[in-house]
């Protein structure tokens, strides 16, 4: 798992609890895993279709820095599934974990899926460089 991105947790980023606000979270792994799957398939003509289980470990609290680590789970037709980690930059806990997170390569003029031309074999040796 690669970890590309960082976020800082800051105050308009929390609920009532004075922790990362669970909706804001979900809104940057759903960023931080469409843009690593673009960057996969080389296109930016994706969307979002399913976000699977979603497990929330330890809470982000203002001043964290957050990372994103991500991965390719499995490749389709159509579509790739990534695996996105968050966690704590310093202390390396999980705060949360996406697994199943499916984008579909669409046409962009009529929105219907297209394939995508992409191994799982191949994405993931792209990965490792």
């Amino acid at each position: 798992m690669r970890f590309l991105s960082r976020r800082l947790v800051l105050p308009n980023d929390l609920n009532y609890a004075n922790s990362l606000f669970g909706g804001r979270a979900l809104a940057w792994i759903d960023e931080e895993a469409a843009i690593f799957a673009i960057c996969q398939l080389e296109t930016n003509c994706l969307v979002t279709k399913h976000i699977g289980a979603i497990n929330f470990e330890s809470p982000a609290v203002q001043g964290d820095v957050v990372e994103f680590g991500l991965s390719t789970k499995s490749v389709g037709r159509t579509s790739i599934t990534i695996t996105c980690l968050m966690r704590n930059k310093i202390t390396k806990k999980t705060i949360c974990l996406a697994d199943d997170i499916v984008f579909v390569q669409v046409d962009p003029k009529t929105k219907e899926p297209i394939p995508h031309g992409k191994t799982l074999a191949a994405l993931q040796a792209q990965e490792t460089l």
